[in-house]
């Protein structure tokens, strides 16, 4: 499991630094302590600082993740930076965001914290405490308690402010401190003279209570546990006993009020109750620490050693009780195991390498191979054919011709299977910015990464998981590579079309598209060239005729008028660029026109109409189609096949839709008789555009609908 440990040290991170500020630190020792426990438990583990950047690298850490996949658990050491409540921050944002985490939620913390609250539960579910009074602020009226008495701040911890006062001279006093040092009411409570014990808590419903400790406080000072004793600076050794030198009968009932205590304020996984023991045994609650040290020399450490539980066992065992407390069982299942199904098997498969897949992304996004880089689109041909050649796949010389086009195959071929199409150019312009690959909570940006690399990945890594489980090879699949979609296929075109006739469906492996859509209908497109050229022409010279440019935009007007909604069909300039001699007006005009359509009769006679308003008269120009992508139409066979699609992402809880697109692919390109569907790859956002990103929960949704694609486990 990913647990990232979180903690507050030396971070200021914050929006506005003022308030209350924490004077609880964990140790760095500490800390490396701990990350070096879970790791040793087989967990992949991280530090961080418990600030405002919380959320973003915890996102980074930990992503969504997929129905039945458990999500990683924060183990929380946060006392907080600054302000009221300060244990309550860090669970309070992890509530929000929903991220698992080991200990209290922030209800149970906020009472253990405000010590009168936390009294006033006490004593209304029977848990013994001693008698108190809130002291509100200077020139409070004496309480009615008898000395001698302790005071301490009303909402601290770690014995802050703690103090024995044995008369009101001295009680004034002390709380006029705690007045002006922590600004807030101050609780004074009846001393109980005798021992001091404490009780730690491991578990939930019940908790384990471990052996109690006991302090050992010596003969000289206060006989209680000082701030001063903690941080090692009262010029005495506090010991500690564990398990303490007291009757069973004592301890057992210590036992049960410490589990009284933690159930009555709502505390999960661990709490360390602290009491004091009478000379005649009774038992006195103090309070409940909510967030117990795990300190190597703490009381919390020495219950669960004499137990049996070192300090790895314990940390680790506290996620196991967090882990059984959310997800009911301390430990997940083991999807790989061999009585779980093939499809359980996968997904534990693709899901327990989500870092994996990350990583081979990045990979691939470092791999520059932009449509007009002919060195750079041989290195990822390279890159594939090692790929494929791993994944068992071998060339199919039938469909390779080693330039634009390279397909694979598996032992069983890919006649009457499945066939994926998915290209390996960027088709972005040589001057475009680069991108290098990054993540956040929610996106993975890179070149290329929705385009090409994604839909990529996402295949590679479903092929991994079935070859995994030894299917792969049986499955009759052919993946077809191109390297020319930034020239709208012109050249793997007709070979495109040759593969896919011998497959019973094909896959088009284009980005998915916002809103989880797939693509089940695109236009046509056809490419025009227009050229028109005049003769040079002075500025302010007298025009029989409008000059080259002027001529040129009102027929492209008139190009724009032959749109229509209605008909699917549009008209676009894409580019426009013209020419001319130093100090005369352009005498060349040259447009990149776009036609995009539904109906392939309809697109030839509004091309025949574009000729017909350049027509014969005016300046000499041309006219010439570059490209031709035919549309992808919406065929019955298609329909069954995203419903397939559709009925395997429900299973996921998957979200899936479909739509259709005015921007071609070679999806047109299939043959009537084999079902298609386009747009499968991650979700996408800016694309062809230096700022292409996916969304980082698709690359693993996707990856599971290509693998049950793959596997042939959809009902046609």
């Amino acid at each position: 499991m990913k647990v990232a440990i979180v903690y507050n040290r030396d971070s200021k991170s914050v929006i506005n630094l003022f308030g209350v500020p924490n004077r609880e630190k964990y140790g760095l020792k500490s800390i490396q302590r701990i990350v070096a426990s879970l790791e040793s438990g087989g967990h992949q583990v991280i530090a961080l600082e418990g600030d405002k950047d919380l959320v973003d690298r915890l996102g980074d850490f930990m992503p969504r993740v997929l129905k039945g996949e458990r999500p990683g658990m924060v183990f929380n050491l946060s006392y907080g930076i600054q302000g009221q409540a300060r244990y309550t921050h860090v669970p309070g944002i992890l509530e929000m965001v929903g991220i698992p985490y080991v200990g209290s939620g922030p209800l149970a913390h906020s009472l253990a914290l405000d010590k009168v609250v936390a009294k006033m539960i006490f004593q209304a579910h029977g848990v013994p405490t001693p008698e108190f009074a809130v002291l509100q602020e200077p020139g409070f009226d004496a309480p009615d308690l008898q000395y001698p008495l302790i005071v301490k701040p009303k909402n601290e911890a770690v014995s802050f402010g703690i103090q024995i006062v044995n008369d009101e001279a001295e009680l004034r006093t002390a709380a006029d401190v705690i007045f002006d040092k922590f600004a807030q009411p101050v609780l004074a409570e009846r001393y109980i003279e005798g021992r001091e014990i404490n009780v730690g808590l491991l578990g939930n419903n019940p908790p384990e209570a471990l052996p109690a400790a006991e302090l050992l406080f010596g003969k000289d000072g206060p006989q209680i546990y000082t701030y001063e004793d903690k941080t090692r600076k009262s010029g005495r050794e506090v010991g500690v006993q564990c398990p303490a030198d007291i009757p069973e009968e004592l301890a057992a009932r210590a036992r049960k009020i410490a589990q009284d205590a933690f159930s009555s304020l709502g505390c999960y996984d661990c709490a360390r109750v602290d009491m004091r023991v009478d000379g005649e045994g009774n038992i006195y609650v103090l309070e409940i620490n909510s967030l117990p040290s795990l300190g190597e020399h703490g009381s919390y450490v020495q219950g669960a050693e004499a137990v049996g539980l070192d300090f790895a066992g314990l940390v680790n065992r506290l996620v196991e009780v967090a882990a059984a407390r959310y997800f009911g069982t301390p430990k997940p299942p083991d999807l790989l195991g061999s009585k779980e199904s093939t499809r359980d098997r996968v997904f534990g498969f693709i899901t327990g390498r989500r870092d994996r897949i990350e990583k081979r992304l990045s990979e691939w996004t470092g791999i520059a191979s932009r449509s007009s880089d002919p060195i750079g689109l041989q290195t990822a041909a390279r890159e594939v054919a090692d790929t494929m050649k791993s994944l068992g796949l071998k060339p199919v010389k039938e469909f390779t011709n080693d330039l634009s086009t390279w397909t694979y195959q598996t032992n069983k071929g890919l006649e009457g299977g499945t066939l994926f199409v998915v290209h390996i150019d960027v088709p972005l312009e040589a001057s475009a910015p680069r991108q290098m690959f990054r993540r956040d909570a929610e996106w993975l940006h890179g070149e290329g990464i929705g385009t090409s690399r994604g839909p990529m990945v996402a295949l590679e890594s479903a092929m991994s998981a079935l070859r995994h489980i030894k299917k792969l090879r049986h499955i009759p699949t052919g993946v077809l590579f191109y390297s020319d979609e930034g020239r709208d296929a012109r050249y793997s075109g007709e070979m495109i079309r040759l593969a896919a006739g011998k497959a019973k469906r094909v896959a088009v492996l284009r980005p998915g598209s916002l809103g989880d859509k797939v693509i089940t209908r695109r236009r046509g497109q056809k490419m025009f060239r227009l050229h028109v050229e005049g003769r040079p022409r002075r500025p302010g010279a007298p025009e029989r005729r409008p000059s080259v440019f002027r001529w040129t935009t009102q027929r492209l007007e008139e190009f724009a008028a032959l749109s229509s909604s209605k008909q699917f069909l549009s008209i676009s300039v894409s580019h426009l660029h013209t020419r001319a001699h130093p100090m005369l007006l352009p005498h060349q005009v040259e447009a990149t026109l776009l036609l995009t359509y539904a109906d392939p009769k309809l697109a030839e006679a509004t091309a025949e109409k574009m000729r017909q308003i350049l027509g014969k008269k005016g300046h000499k120009w041309e006219l010439d189609l570059l490209s031709n992508r035919p549309p992808m139409t919406e065929r019955q066979i298609n329909k069954r096949l995203f419903r397939s699609l559709e009925k395997v992402a429900l299973s996921w809880e998957i979200p899936l839709a479909r739509e259709a697109s005015v921007w071609p692919s070679v999806a047109g390109l299939v043959p009537s008789a084999s079902s298609v569907v386009c747009g499968i790859g991650p979700v996408a956002a800016n694309l062809n555009t230096p700022e292409e990103k996916i969304q980082r929960i698709s690359l693993i949704q996707r990856t599971l609908l290509l693998t049950e694609f793959l596997a042939g486990e959809l009902d046609e």
